[in-house]
């Protein structure tokens, strides 16, 4: 199974849809190109772009939400926090601070008032 993400006129994801391999073969080579037409032939829509679940496509497997970064050909998941950069290695959203090591089992939770990390719980042991 292949997966397309369909885009609005503002390269945001706004679905993902699978498409057999078999129809993306031409002369025996899976063609991204032959995705988006047999998606564009049934649904109307020609904003489509081919995601992975591995990101071996495109950095990060696309879902509802993200944004299609034309600039370096990825998708970006939305920012979780307004301080919180893109590492434009992975294409990840990256803390501040680091999170702490989970050495002990704590489950940690980011503070966005105080740019910091804050144990939650510590589970049963």
């Amino acid at each position: 199974m292949a997966h397309f993400a369909k885009l609005d006129e503002n390269n945001n994801v706004i679905s993902v849809h699978t498409v057999q391999n078999e129809v993306l073969l031409v002369d025996g080579v899976e063609s991204e190109q032959a995705g988006i037409k047999f998606l564009t032939e049934l649904h109307g829509h020609n904003l489509w772009k081919q995601t992975s679940y591995n990101g071996n496509i495109r950095a990060n497997y696309a879902g509802v939400g993200y944004k299609y970064d034309k600039h370096f050909d990825v998708f970006i998941s939305p920012q979780p926090y307004p301080s919180w950069k893109l590492d434009y290695t992975t294409y990840q959203w990256v803390a501040p601070v680091a999170k702490p090591d989970d050495i002990e089992g704590y489950i940690w939770k980011w503070s966005e008032i105080n740019k910091e990390w804050i144990q939650v719980q510590r589970p049963n042991v």
